[in-house]
């Protein structure tokens, strides 16, 4: 099955920018629709973005809508988040996620998940 690994995390001071990246191992990586997820201290995991096979589909959550965005290279194995005028409240472990079948809003039924990688922004 898919392996994955972020990267591109950091320290980041409230209104700057960061790219997250997440490269998967294998073959399949363009069977799967991915993910980036985040988990803030004492919170749950909540969904942030998607995007499907093609990349020509994209899903954010409303607290990252019009700040982020979503993309992959899939001849690079890699998908990407782009986030800009960043707020102490992104801070989080953000997680990249592989479904095979669909877009997931939730973490149940994920196929393969990354370790997470942190992201703080400084006020």
């Amino acid at each position: 099955q898919v392996q994955l690994v972020e990267s591109g995390g950091g320290l980041v001071q409230a209104g700057g920018s960061l790219r997250l990246s997440c490269v998967a191992s294998g073959r399949t990586f363009s069977s799967y629709y991915m993910h980036w997820f985040r988990q803030a201290p004492g919170k749950e995991r909540d969904f942030v973005a998607a995007i499907s096979r093609g990349g020509g589909g994209t899903y954010y959550s409303d607290s990252v809508k019009g700040r982020s965005t979503i993309s992959r290279d899939n001849d690079k194995n890699t998908v990407y988040l782009q986030m800009n005028s960043l707020k102490p409240e992104d801070t989080a472990v953000y997680y990249c996620g592989a479904n095979g079948r669909g877009i997931a809003r939730t973490t149940t039924g994920m196929d393969a998940w990354g370790k997470g990688i942190l992201v703080t922004v400084s006020s």
